[in-house]
């Protein structure tokens, strides 16, 4: 696709208004600043982070429990309260540790890993949605700048025709309608630039949101929209990053079904205490194991394992059905923008051409007493619709060329 506008900048060179200006905001450099001005992308990386603290956590043992008492303390008789002239009154400390296998410890720090790497799925999508978000609000204003351009030469060249029928009027060689009439068109075209004018502050506004400046940047040129830096659709969408973070449920689901099955052995606890008695009696040491019993693993294990099988069901169907849904979506957007990149292609090759020679012929004429200037003005304005027209599909290629060309969340699909 060619987007130098063949009567834009060939009429604006002839017409001497062509002024340079600084090129200074690429596509490539508005997407950095907005991935660096961006807090979204930093609350993924702290949930990231999070999670791989908790996968540390999870592989150590519980911590160990300090107990501490006083045994058989005699409550009536002559020895009542005291705590070392009977036999088996007994001060004890000991330490009680439970045994959580490894094979338990494993499958909780595998949880917390797959939390984790779904977290940085999550940031990689958010990176491929801001920058496909910033690339179209970049195109936006860009193409609205466009458009605003080419009407604000129609009214330069407007206004010169006023000032050739007033001309002509006063010299007796046209009419007081020629003139209301150019007058006219000029109302209306002013009209419209205020209304594209207002779509192209906001267009500026849109992507100042996203990359935190002023809005006051000059654009560059676009890039290159006729190409896309990877194919779509091959092999498979599966590393398309919204999928990606579903995949990426499916394994936390999995690790959390991996957990439940090791959650039907029950951890055991190990004691080791010291029990100190009256100066008469000797001191004791006590070794104990605590197992518990797993007496309806039917109704509670069991189920717990079902429910996270289920889970791990339901995240592989959203997946594969997701993934389904994507594949349409990348068909018909790849069949728009290769459509409105022909019907441009038409537009700049027959349609522009046409209106140019078109307007030509009726200016000669009319400087040759053959049209009448209404005529003229409306060569000139079906001129600009027509160029309005070719920036309209432009933008709509461009816009599907943005959504087609940052599914991933790397930046090569910059290509300018």
């Amino acid at each position: 696709m060619r987007h130098s506008f063949v009567l834009f900048y060939f009429t604006l060179l002839a017409a001497g208004t062509l002024h340079a200006a600084p090129l200074t905001l690429t596509l490539a450099a508005a997407q950095q600043q907005a991935l660096d001005y961006s807090r979204q992308l930093d609350s993924h990386v702290a949930a990231a982070d999070a999670a791989r603290s908790l996968a540390i956590a999870a592989g150590q043992l519980p911590d160990p429990v300090l107990r501490i008492g006083i045994d058989n303390i005699p409550a009536d008789g002559m020895d009542r309260g005291s705590l070392g002239r009977d036999f088996m009154t007994m001060r004890r400390v000991g330490i009680q540790q439970e045994l959580t296998g490894s094979d338990k410890r494993s499958a909780r720090r595998d949880v917390q890993l797959r939390t984790a790497d779904k977290a940085e799925a999550q940031r990689r999508a958010a990176t491929a949605a801001l920058r496909r978000a910033t690339a179209m609000a970049w195109l936006d204003r860009y193409y609205a700048e466009q458009k605003l351009a080419l009407v604000e030469l129609q009214a330069t060249q407007a206004r010169q025709e006023i000032l050739a029928a007033d001309g002509a009027y006063r010299g007796g060689r046209g009419s007081l309608a020629d003139v209301l009439a150019a007058r006219s068109a000029v109302v209306l075209i002013d009209d419209q630039r205020d209304e594209l004018a207002q779509r192209a502050r906001a267009a500026a506004t849109m992507l100042a949101r996203w990359t935190g400046t002023t809005g006051n940047d000059t654009l560059s040129g676009p890039p290159d929209i006729d190409h896309l830096a990877r194919e779509p659709l091959a092999p498979d969408l599966s590393r398309e990053s919204e999928i990606a973070v579903l995949t990426a449920q499916e394994q936390v689901a999995a690790a959390e079904a991996r957990l439940a099955l090791t959650e039907k052995k029950s951890d055991w606890s190990v004691e080791v205490g010291y029990a100190q008695r009256g100066p008469a009696y000797a001191n004791m040491v006590s070794v104990g194991l605590s197992i518990p019993f797993q007496l309806d693993q039917a109704n509670r294990q069991d189920r717990m394992l079902a429910a996270r099988l289920a889970s791990v069901g339901q995240a592989r169907a959203e997946r594969d059905e997701a993934l389904r849904e994507r594949q349409a979506q990348t068909r018909n957007l790849l069949d728009a923008w290769r459509t409105d990149l022909a019907r441009h292609q038409r537009y700049e090759m027959d349609l522009i051409p046409l209106a140019q020679q078109r307007s030509a012929a009726v200016l000669a004429a009319w400087r040759g007493g053959k049209a009448t200037l209404p005529e003229l003005l409306l060569a000139r304005r079906n001129e600009t619709e027509v160029a309005l027209m070719a920036v309209d599909h432009a933008a709509s290629a461009a816009r599907l060329w943005a959504q087609l060309n940052f599914l991933l969340d790397d930046d090569s699909g910059v290509t300018r």
